[in-house]
């Protein structure tokens, strides 16, 4: 059975700075990985010029062709804007319908549990994901209005908690090999990254400071959940 794989990420972008080695790997592999990115991204601009609808137009082709880049299978949307993510019944209800319309194994989703500050979206959309994951997606009298779009629950097996420089780690995935697709992606980002060097300098220490640990070359990090079925 292909395994099915959710990315659920705050920001355009995020996926592939903290997963994008993995994501390649995974989808070189047969997995089948689809995006859900829960902002537009229309605040992350240090130009003047820039207007928040045209950076959101921006991101969003970016994004997809880092998706594209890495084999993602489908990115969707959620449209909100930067800044804005609150833990509302409405955005859980959003992401427990996509995991039951698509039913992810896994769930890969931003770290909300890091002890040290990060941007507020990225918190959010972690404890909203695993949420939706647990118990949402799997009661049917949560959302009930799901099943008169024929969308059955559906219980998420286990998800991984994702982030650059993950503390306590318990899954580690080797990257040697999709580094470079990983790079590739990320230069996707023209809005977002620095110069190539820079970015290949950075995001090779990062990969090779967890793969040292861990005895292979570049790895990215995880932390594992598994649901109670």
């Amino acid at each position: 059975m292909t395994l099915k794989i959710m990315v659920v990420t705050a920001h355009p972008d995020d996926a592939e700075f903290s997963c994008g080695g993995s994501v390649a790997r995974w989808a070189r592999d047969g997995c089948d990985v689809i995006y859900v990115v829960c902002t537009n991204g229309d605040k992350g601009s240090g130009d003047l010029q820039m207007t928040s609808e045209r950076l959101a137009v921006i991101r969003e082709a970016e994004q997809r062709a880092a998706a594209r880049a890495l084999g993602v299978k489908e990115v969707v949307f959620l449209g909100y804007p930067d800044g804005s993510l609150e833990d509302t019944s409405e955005f859980r209800g959003k992401l427990v319908r996509l995991i039951r319309r698509h039913q992810p194994q896994r769930l890969v989703t931003m770290d909300p549990f890091r002890r040290f500050h990060y941007h507020r979206d990225h918190r959010v959309t972690g404890i909203v994901a695993l949420d939706a994951c647990f118990p949402y997606a799997r009661d049917h009298l949560h959302f009930a209005e799901h099943l008169k779009e024929g969308l059955l629950p559906h219980k998420v097996q286990e998800a991984y908690l994702s982030s650059i420089g993950m503390e306590d780690p318990d899954v580690i995935v080797d990257i040697s090999d999709t580094f470079e697709q990983k790079i590739q992606a990320l230069l996707c980002h023209a809005s977002q990254v620095p110069g190539e060097a820079v970015l290949r300098e950075r995001m090779f220490r990062f990969a090779s400071e967890v793969g040292e640990r861990n005895g292979v070359p570049l790895a990215e990090s995880f932390k594992r959940i598994e649901f109670r079925l």
